[in-house]
């Protein structure tokens, strides 16, 4: 295989492995941040003792996200030699500034977390979850702009020229609100508080359907049905405006989103379908004049089809990308209709009741995650054949020095080595689920309380 393709599939890998985690970990900590605001306000131990089960989950998907996300920036400077050099200036400052407002402020806070139970106030232990939360906000936040920024690149100059050329931030703050920026950001923090959300929805359904800590789950369950149910609804908001940034500043990639080839017709929104490439025409159930609303609130205003933009620059594995896009579309539906259910019944007082529900919500934990991968393989695949859009094409982003067999190798190598990751991530959050929310420490102040009131019986008798 090309070098190109090999190390493509190189970062799709580690990325798309990489991925599973940090989204976790922003989930997790908004979904701590109300139990623990909640035991506060209310002084319910239970509201505690989840909190401290959460954190110690969040404690893993942080250390993992964390080892998996190492092996990209190297990535940068192995495979990608010619790509580093010209956005270098654009990434080095939204690196830096991730290490100054993010990391440092999630490392800081991240030990208070991990290890403040019972040695701080309980006000202090409140502030350092916000802290941590905060600061995997901000973390995503970097990352995103500097992906953003390849998708709709502002703030810059070019400095060389050929193959010497590389990008100079003229304007910092234009480069951290890219036309794209915002709307990709709440996007992706959406995404994050729903698979979060739907991993706490998970496990609590599980203990319930063994009859295990029954009151506490059902504490859990309100809690992350009511932030799934709310961020679901805005995803489609977010999801709107991000398409409609698209459509004004990469038209050839919302063009793949529909398989619309007409260089300006009509376009048809499809529901499910495939497209042929060869003859140009995509098969399956539309709404015709769909992709026309949407975008001009017309239905018969024309769109632009791949056929506008020269051949060399229009993104080749169109059904991919249809098929990407509209699976990720068909999650967030399904994960509203999910969650609209599940609050409907919980006023009707029956969620607890049906035990067939509480199944979905035990496997729907999968559905938010696939719904991000393919999310992001849409956007970065429909990007091409750009690395940076417009001005740099993937393939003259490539080392020089790297042979096809020597990224091979390495492949292999990180598939096994992220695989082993996987079953160890697996394995000890099974641990942690089967072993429950009281760890020992609570264990054993229960029986102490318990030993003390046998006690106080016997004194009294």
């Amino acid at each position: 295989m090309e070098v190109e393709i090999l190390s493509r599939l190189q970062f799709a890998f580690t990325i798309a492995f990489h991925y599973i985690y940090p989204p976790l970990s922003i989930g997790l900590g908004l979904v701590m941040v109300i139990m623990e605001g909640q035991y506060l306000r209310t002084g319910n131990k239970e509201y505690e003792t989840m909190a401290r089960f959460w954190t110690r989950i969040f404690a893993l998907t942080f250390g993992i996200g964390v080892a998996t996300g190492i092996v990209m920036e190297f990535e940068f400077g192995t495979n990608w030699a010619k790509y580093s050099r010209y956005v270098g200036d654009v990434f080095g400052s939204a690196l830096a500034a991730e290490g100054i407002f993010a990391f440092a402020l999630e490392s800081g806070f991240l030990g208070v977390l991990l290890f403040g139970w019972n040695r701080v106030k309980p006000q202090v232990h409140f502030i350092s979850t916000i802290g941590v939360f905060i600061g995997s906000l901000f973390s995503a936040v970097w990352i995103v702009v500097a992906n953003s920024w390849q998708q709709t690149p502002a703030g810059y100059h070019i400095v060389g020229e050929g193959m010497q050329a590389r990008a100079e931030i003229t304007d910092f703050w234009a480069m951290v609100f890219n036309p794209s920026a915002v709307d990709r950001m709440l996007h992706v923090w959406i995404g994050a508080f729903i698979a979060g959300a739907f991993l706490v929805m998970s496990v609590h359904a599980f203990y319930m359907l063994r009859d295990r800590y029954v009151k506490l789950s059902q504490k859990a369950l309100k809690i992350s049905l009511i932030v799934v149910t709310v961020f679901s609804l805005l995803q489609l908001v977010t999801g709107h405006q991000s398409a409609d940034g698209v459509a004004e500043n990469q038209p050839a990639k919302l063009a793949a989103f529909e398989g619309h080839y007409p260089e300006s017709e009509q376009g048809d929104l499809y529901l499910i379908g495939w497209v042929n490439k060869e003859i140009q025409k995509v098969k399956g159930i539309k709404l015709p004049g769909g992709l026309s609303f949407l975008i001009h609130w017309n239905f018969t205003e024309p769109v632009a089809g791949l056929n506008a933009f020269p051949e060399d620059e229009q993104p080749t594995a169109v059904n991919t990308i249809f098929q990407f896009y509209h699976i990720m579309v068909a999650i967030g539906l399904l994960l509203i209709a999910i969650t609209l259910y599940g609050t409907l019944q919980w006023w009707c007082g029956k969620i607890f009741k049906q035990r067939w529900y509480l199944w979905i919500l035990v496997f729907a934990v999968f559905l938010p995650q696939l719904s991000n991968q393919v999310g992001w393989f849409a956007a970065e695949m429909g990007r091409q054949p750009w690395v940076v859009y417009g001005h740099l094409k993937t393939a003259d982003a490539l080392s020089e020095s790297v042979s096809s067999s020597h990224v091979l190798f390495s492949l292999i190598f990180f598939t096994l080595v992220y695989l082993l990751l996987l079953v160890l991530f697996i394995y000890l959050l099974d641990r942690k689920i089967k072993k429950g929310p009281y760890d020992e420490s609570d264990i054993d102040d229960r029986l102490k309380l318990k030993d003390i009131a046998v006690q106080l019986e016997k004194s009294k008798s």
